[in-house]
């Protein structure tokens, strides 16, 4: 679409916008009818760790949402000399799980805990046997059932909880409404119903009545949409809190919001059946759509669902590119040092790129990333470090190559229970994230990981906010009886390119090799955990 087009789809109010808070940056994307990127805005921001919880300030989240979408406008005016003042849909996605709950006055009651504590312990230890299924401890149902046996004080209080998506979809639009592959995050679901598993309510609910509770789960929980539906408009009071300037007319049509999860399948054409994608960032997980329920549960492999409700075996590490952003910047500052002031993505990109040169196996070498708590793991806090043999090959790309596998060990493990366990099928296995920035590197390292081809889509770094707003234009446009499968191949992929590698039998049997090494270090990671405090 030309600058001209462009900028009559902006001004006739036809653009779709797509916001998507991650762990470390939050970003729009403004898509035009063709479904290209026509302008974006970025804000970083960082999660805290305050008294013992991992989580972001109500302030940070409305500074970081106002700043990225006046980052978009910014763009519009630079861009196509217009403001930006009516949208033809909005939708907003964010890192799944945590828990947010509310009284009755729609205040919180307790600081947002993040995706990111590994807190629940004791919580799903209970609730994943009495549902016959895996509840992860950063399930929102982990942390409200957590709560009830702390008894802690705001218990008695909560009226509503939901997650970040759901909470500023809530304050925009006044509904208390989730897309069902963000809720499948905080409480299982029924896939042939696309709603909440009734029967497990019914289960948590005669838990907790023994325990003083005066609510049921029900009451509390956000209602459920399958991508496609009307989940509201955005109100006059919800302009205002978007686009302080008051510019932003209220009005357009909101997608009901998803999770990261949901808009990196979407952003990467993964959500039809035999499909998968992998997500690596700040944490790291893949998604594989399953033709048929699993056997068992199992601690390391999650259920979750498409954008559509079909279902999903996940499996979530915690930790991934943390640790390899802070030996890059390490390696910023030694350039830096020595008089040399390199650019941040030439920097990565040969440093990656030295991970090539490496050893198969690393060469004796060992990295463990864990900057937070790994559940895979087995463990509920992190201790980054690097374990070598006295005779190692020490160099620096054994030592990249060391911390590329680290970030991509956990997710193996998982991955290893689904392939070998339950024989799942993969036909499609897609990456998108900051791991894959650098071209070649990243995937082929995650090929070795998996033993599978990984595909790299051109648009897959426009990742979960262009996903996001794929959902928005979905609910616009889809036809009558159109899945998000179809729309997705024949509107938005068709046509569109991208690069496959081919797992390299060296690479795999090197990786394999380097899991061993990495299991036997991770007793040495928990005695960290317990000795250095």
């Amino acid at each position: 679409m030309s600058i001209e087009s462009a900028k009559k789809a902006i001004e006739e109010g036809r653009a779709v916008l797509g916001i998507e808070f991650g762990s470390t940056r939050i970003k729009g994307v403004l898509i035009d009818e063709t479904h290209q990127p026509i302008a974006m805005g970025t804000h970083d921001w960082e999660n805290r760790l305050e008294n013992g919880i991992w989580t972001y300030s109500l302030e940070d989240i409305w500074t970081g949402l106002q700043d990225t979408y006046a980052g978009v406008a910014a763009d519009v005016k630079a861009k196509y000399g217009i403001p930006l003042k009516k949208l033809g849909g909005l939708g907003f996605s964010a890192m799944m799980h945590g828990y947010m709950p509310f009284n009755a006055a729609g205040e919180l009651l307790v600081p947002f805990r993040t995706w990111r504590n590994t807190i629940t312990g004791e919580a799903v230890a209970e609730l994943s046997p009495l549902f016959q299924f895996n509840i992860p401890q950063r399930w929102s149902i982990a942390h409200l059932y957590q709560a009830v046996l702390n008894k802690e004080d705001h218990v008695k209080d909560i009226t509503f909880f939901t997650t970040l998506a759901g909470y500023i979809h809530w304050q925009l639009s006044g509904e208390k409404v989730l897309g069902v592959g963000e809720a499948s995050g905080m409480f299982p679901i029924d896939s042939e119903k696309c709603q909440f598993d009734a029967g497990r309510i019914e289960k948590f609910d005669k838990l907790v009545a023994s325990k003083g509770v005066n609510w049921k789960l029900e009451d509390l929980l956000p209602g459920v949409l399958p991508a496609g539906e009307k989940a509201g408009c955005l109100t006059a009071e919800g302009a205002k809190k978007l686009d302080p300037s008051g510019t932003l007319e209220p009005g357009c049509p909101m997608a009901p919001p998803e999770g990261d999860a949901g808009t990196g399948m979407t952003a990467t054409n993964a959500v039809r059946v035999r499909t998968g994608n992998v997500s690596a960032g700040t944490s790291i997980f893949s998604m594989v759509v399953l033709e048929k329920a699993m056997k068992k549960y199992y601690e390391e492999l999650d259920l979750v669902t498409t954008p559509d409700g079909l279902p999903v075996a996940m499996v979530h590490c915690n930790n991934c590119t943390s640790d390899l952003n802070a030996w890059v910047n390490l390696f910023d500052q030694f350039a830096s040092l020595m008089g040399i002031k390199a650019d941040k993505n030439e920097l990565y990109g040969k440093l990656y790129n030295e991970a090539l040169k490496a050893d198969a196996d690393c060469g004796g070498v060992v990295s463990v990333n864990f900057f937070s708590g790994e559940p895979v793991a087995g463990l509920s806090e992190g201790r980054p470090m690097v374990v070598r043999q006295p005779d190692a090959s020490f160099s620096l790309a054994n030592f990249m190559r060391s911390n590329l596998y680290s970030a991509l060990a956990t997710l193996k493990i998982g991955n290893d229970i689904l392939s070998k366990e339950e024989n799942v099928p993969i036909d499609r296995l897609m990456g998108h994230g900051g791991l894959f920035k650098t071209p070649v590197v990243g995937q082929r390292m995650l090929a070795a990981a998996l033993n599978a081809p990984v595909t790299v889509m051109d648009t897959a770094s426009e990742g979960g906010p262009w996903g996001m707003a794929v959902l928005t234009a979905f609910m616009l446009e889809k036809g009558e009886g159109e899945t998000l499968p179809d729309y997705l191949d024949n509107r938005i992929f068709a046509g569109q390119s991208g690069t496959t590698i081919e797992p390299v039998k060296e690479d795999v049997e090197g990786f394999d090799r380097f899991l061993v090494s990495y299991r036997g270090v991770l007793e040495a990671e928990k005695a960290a955990v317990n000795s250095f405090k």
